[in-house]
């Protein structure tokens, strides 16, 4: 729950199409969540490890973004203790984790911004879409025109089930759905994992721009 020669999309206007999470963590997550320490994703076979995050925000679009069994709700991400990126956060970052049982990307195009360049991934281009099998994306703010189908909303985070394994804390509010289509995507991410991920025509390189 993304170029040099491939996609190039311009930032949306700030308020345009984009959920402040951080703004909102207080109703989102909920007293229960917190006291529980909102434990990181436990998915069966998603994640490889649970790892800290380092920090560092990167950029994630796609011309589209099609997938079957969806699921979203908050959580927080932590860093080390005293990673040099924590800032003013104390460490911890409110995400709104973003999971895919399977997902097809067109034109992705990935970037993280180093300071005077950026690190640039772009892939799924020429009609062969990038492909992952139950993708689960932690996010602070998203962006795009979406579509879903038979999406329940309000649902508890713990009980939702069309990802395999991926739940989130009891009285966390949370939706899901069927099926999710969203065109123009563009996410500001701190973690990705997946089973599988396939990328057809990867490209990494430095770049002035970002995505």
């Amino acid at each position: 729950m993304p170029s040099d020669t491939a996609h190039e999309s311009a930032s949306p206007p700030p308020d345009e199409g984009r959920v402040r999470w951080r703004r909102f963590s207080a109703m989102i997550l909920g007293a229960g969540a917190i006291s529980a320490g909102l434990v990181a994703l436990t998915a069966q076979g998603v994640l490889a490890a649970q790892f800290s995050i380092s920090g560092m925000p990167f950029t994630v679009t796609a011309d589209r973004l099609t997938g079957t069994g969806f699921e979203q709700f908050a959580t927080i991400d932590h860093m080390v203790p005293n990673s040099p990126n924590e800032g003013d956060t104390g460490g911890q970052v409110v995400v709104i984790v973003s999971a895919i049982n399977r997902a097809e990307l067109t034109n992705l195009c990935q970037s993280i911004d180093l300071g005077g360049m950026h690190l640039k991934i772009t892939a799924g281009n020429a009609g062969r879409p990038v492909a992952a099998r139950q993708l689960v994306v932690d996010s602070d703010q998203i962006a795009g025109d979406a579509a879903f189908d038979n999406i329940d909303i309000g649902q508890d985070a713990s009980t939702v089930d069309k990802v395999p394994g991926v739940r989130g804390n009891p009285g966390v509010f949370a939706q899901q759905a069927d099926t999710v289509t969203i065109n123009d995507l563009r996410q500001n991410n701190y973690a990705t994992t997946a089973a599988q991920f396939s990328l057809p025509h990867l490209r990494m390189s430095f770049s002035a721009t970002g995505c």
